[in-house]
């Protein structure tokens, strides 16, 4: 289908980089009119410019209520309403240690821009959309909001807890014909998801390409995924072929969530082999 979004006004949060601008630049592609919300001005406006009459930018701090207001009435002020918003904004923990280590420094912020910045977001523009007929919102979680692991545990959590609150929040909100999913993002190469901080691009890179090589050997479909995938999702719950699905989790992950791409019952069979290879 074309013009998937020929008529709709949409919200990203996020939207300047990584992949809410992946959303952003879709949604304008498939007809779309958006506003990018997002705390990265400069790259914010500069994605505004280059997309044309069909999007606009708002500085925006989703965990403030004031401005997650203001970013609702803006759309619906630039573009005459609001039929779909994309909470994407989030931030990563970077707890890479033990959890008896953890020092929880980043909690507040990460909770208040993770779960509330969703939840300020979904209510917000739910009140827009049930006095207009309904509409479809969009919550971008991670795979490590629906499979335990190793570390990030304000991120996990945070992450855990948008799944919740978006089943929770299509529970109440199909009386007003608003629908409410959820994509839970896997292997993506982002500014946020490769460790990549570095005052050397150069080296930025190379620390890209080593990260992807590993979290490549954890997911059995050996494609490398981008933002635009995670941007077809959006597409298909912001429009109207998703018209009937509500409260849903759909992993874009590669196979990353259905189970371990290693063998468990391989590396058995090696450990007896070679114990009887020794007599």
């Amino acid at each position: 289908m074309a013009g998937e979004m020929a008529g709709k006004v949409a919200i990203v949060t996020g939207g300047s980089r990584g992949l809410g601008r992946g959303m952003v630049e879709l949604f304008v592609e498939e007809g779309g009119k958006v506003v990018i919300a997002d705390l990265l001005e400069e790259e914010g406006r500069a994605l505004a410019e280059e997309l044309g009459d069909h999007a606009r930018f708002l500085r925006t701090d989703v965990s403030k209520r004031e401005e997650v207001q203001a970013l609702v009435d803006h759309a619906v002020s630039e573009f005459g309403g609001l039929d779909a918003i994309c909470n994407n904004a989030g931030l990563s923990d970077e707890a890479y240690g033990s959890l008896l280590d953890a020092d929880f420094t980043k909690f507040e912020r990460v909770m208040a821009v993770n779960v509330l910045g969703v939840m300020l977001g979904t209510q917000i523009a739910a009140r827009h959309m049930a006095r207009n007929g309904g509409g479809s919102i969009i919550n971008v979680s991670s795979i490590s909001g629906i499979q335990p692991g190793f570390g990030f545990f304000n991120y996990r959590a945070s992450k855990a807890a948008v799944v919740n609150f978006t089943k929770s929040a299509a529970i109440e909100l199909g009386v007003n014909l608003i629908r409410v999913n959820c994509i839970c993002p896997g292997n993506i190469p982002t500014p946020m998801g490769t460790y990549a901080a570095s005052d050397d691009d150069e080296k930025a890179k190379l620390i890209q390409q080593a990260v992807a090589e590993v979290r490549m050997g954890w997911q059995p479909l050996k494609r490398q995924g981008s933002p635009r995938d995670i941007a077809e999702a959006a597409l298909y719950f912001a429009g109207d072929r998703s018209r009937q699905v509500s409260g849903q989790v759909l992993s874009v992950d590669g196979a990353a969530t259905a189970g371990t791409a290693k063998s468990l019952i391989a590396e058995i069979l090696a450990a007896r082999a070679a114990v009887e290879a020794q007599g």
